[in-house]
């Protein structure tokens, strides 16, 4: 006989959304065996230090794992306050700069790159103030050209209605006339993308629908998600996401 189906509707904050997209991120099978036999790379952001944590099992300084974030406008957090990128070889941790980094990539290793822009197609925005490109200014050619797996954690509260690659034709520091905090370019990122949505039907197997979002308080970054498939698993997910949602702390970024 069929299973009983559930549907139930979680509220998902910022800091647990970006927790369970971790475990999720760090439970990937192309993750694991670059955990075991290659090299993870893992670009600053605060997403991405979630996902440091889950592959590390302890704290790491996720306040301080950050380049470029949106406060009540554009910053970049100084180099000298900067947390070291973290570089997993063979799931031993290393610091490592690009240079070092770079000559190594090869098919089997994984970059993981957060975002800023996810669009309805699916692609992932990035945005850069260094007129260098950044971060992904650094690998992404490389990457691309020898199979280097691209993971993409970022937030459905990150989603909008318009194109990325229309939008990366009007942006660009030389384009702006001004910007709250420094100007910027948008790059397009591809890989495989790992939202809220994707994390719940990875770690409970139901299916999650991205319903809505923002709000006021911890609310303000939050993420309104439809859960649906067998009753019990529903039930689980639905228990320990709430659970997450009271639990998991506030983060804060650079000066307040």
């Amino acid at each position: 006989m069929a299973s009983e189906e559930g549907r139930a509707v979680v509220v998902v904050p910022g800091e647990a959304g970006k927790r369970l997209i971790g475990r999720a991120v760090a439970r990937l099978p192309q993750v694991q065996q670059a955990r075991e036999s290659g090299l993870i790379v893992i670009g600053w952001g605060t997403t991405n230090a979630y996902v440091a944590e889950e592959l590390l099992g302890r704290a790491f300084p996720k306040e301080r794992y950050v380049a470029g974030y949106v406060a009540e406008e554009l910053r970049v957090l100084p180099p000298e306050e900067r947390a070291p990128m973290l570089v997993l070889d063979r799931g031993e941790p290393k610091n490592l700069g690009w240079s070092e980094i770079l000559p190594r990539l090869r098919a089997g290793d994984v970059v993981i790159k957060g975002g800023n822009v996810l669009d309805p197609q699916g692609v992932v925005g990035v945005y850069v103030a260094g007129e260098d490109g950044g971060t992904v200014g650094k690998f992404l050619g490389p990457a691309l050209a020898r199979g280097v797996e691209i993971v993409i954690p970022i937030s459905r509260s990150k989603s909008v209605h318009a194109s990325v690659l229309e939008l990366a034709k009007r942006l660009g520091s030389g384009r702006l006339l001004d910007s709250m905090g420094p100007r910027i370019g948008l790059v397009p990122l591809w890989g495989t993308v790992i939202t809220e949505t994707e994390a719940v039907a990875a770690l409970y197997g139901v299916n999650a629908e991205h319903i809505g979002g923002g709000g006021v308080g911890r609310g303000g970054g939050a993420v309104v998600l439809l859960l649906s498939g067998p009753a019990e698993a529903v039930k689980q997910a639905f228990s320990e996401i709430t659970a997450l949602a009271k639990s998991e702390p506030p983060l804060s970024v650079g000066r307040p």
